[in-house]
């Protein structure tokens, strides 16, 4: 099976499609080696800015290049674009609803090997609090590509989040991404498991180990957060009566409290969040540590169970 790292599919897709844009440039907080920006660099380097260790600074130059009619893929580590960049973020380009691209790289816990510092488990929460940002977190191979196209397309400020680690290829090659939908990977009628970011390969295989139990999944991939599909979250959950969310990210404030904000307000059902529960992480094999916070295909298998049994 084709596997890629989704920082790689990132650098290069910004290279092909430099381009087809133009007035797009690229700014990088001295991580271009580990964001992969470098190879839009290295394509056109009169349209790549080197920003040094100053993230809010580099958002502020987006801010204004974007006020100028440029389009700006702005990146860095996850964490630093949400919090140490996050009032420029918030007051220079969300205010002024600015077209700026935000690339949250080394997304979850997929910096691993930093530590607990540098891992972003909240950042889909402090930024979807926030009016006006559209997010993003593909997938797969397909969906990254998809993805970077769509938030080009796109009018106005997006984060884009992306893991460190290689993915597999499971939607379509050329899936076309529309802004505000969720893809319906897998068919079913017994449980919803609804998931956003790299864990969609562990609910497949969640899926496939619950289908020889005769338990049938149907799996609701959310590539984009913000805007949340509402609607086909409950048309899904108006047929199984059951929904289990799965993200690399904090329970509280990423796509398990989008979709209890939906249930809560339109058709509450049982549900279970899998994710970090309100916690940090360590350092750590980043297998293990998606074993030990239940990011995984027999966590997914075993909630679904216990899930199924409230009913």
């Amino acid at each position: 099976m084709e596997q890629k790292a989704m920082r790689t599919v990132f650098g290069e897709e910004l290279a092909l499609l430099g381009a087809e844009y133009p007035q797009m440039v690229v700014l990088d907080s001295d991580t271009s080696s580990s964001t992969q920006t470098r190879l839009f660099g290295q394509a056109y380097p009169e349209r790549f800015f080197n920003c040094g260790i100053a993230e809010g600074n580099m958002m502020g130059m987006a801010g204004g290049m974007a006020a100028s009619g440029l389009i700006p893929v702005a990146a860095a580590f996850a964490f630093l674009v949400a919090l140490r960049a996050g009032d420029d973020v918030r007051s220079l380009i969300a205010h002024n609803h600015l077209n700026v691209k935000m690339a949250g790289c080394y997304c979850g816990l997929s910096d691993f090997a930093d530590g607990s510092s540098h891992q972003s488990v909240e950042d889909i929460g402090v930024l979807r609090a926030i009016p006006g940002i559209t997010i993003l977190s593909p997938s797969d191979i397909s969906s990254t590509k998809g993805a970077i196209k769509a938030m080009m397309e796109y009018m106005g400020p997006v984060y884009i989040r992306l893991s460190r680690q290689e993915v597999s290829r499971i939607h379509p090659e050329n899936i076309g991404i529309e802004i505000g939908k969720a893809y319906k990977v897998r068919e079913g009628k017994d449980v919803t498991i609804a998931v956003t970011g790299a864990p969609l390969a562990a609910a497949l295989e969640a899926a496939d180990i619950l289908g020889s139990e005769g338990i049938e999944a149907e799996i609701l991939d959310y590539i984009t957060v913000k805007p949340f599909d509402r609607d086909t979250l409950l048309e899904s959950v108006a047929k199984t009566g059951l929904l289990l969310t799965v993200e690399e990210h904090n329970i509280c404030g990423g796509l398990g409290s989008s979709a209890a904000e939906t249930l809560g307000e339109a058709f509450p059902v049982p549900m279970k969040r899998i994710g970090m529960e309100d916690c940090f992480g360590e350092s750590g094999p980043y297998a293990l540590l998606l074993e030990k916070y239940g990011i995984s295909a027999d966590n997914i298998v075993k909630q679904t169970r216990r899930l199924r049994e409230r009913v």
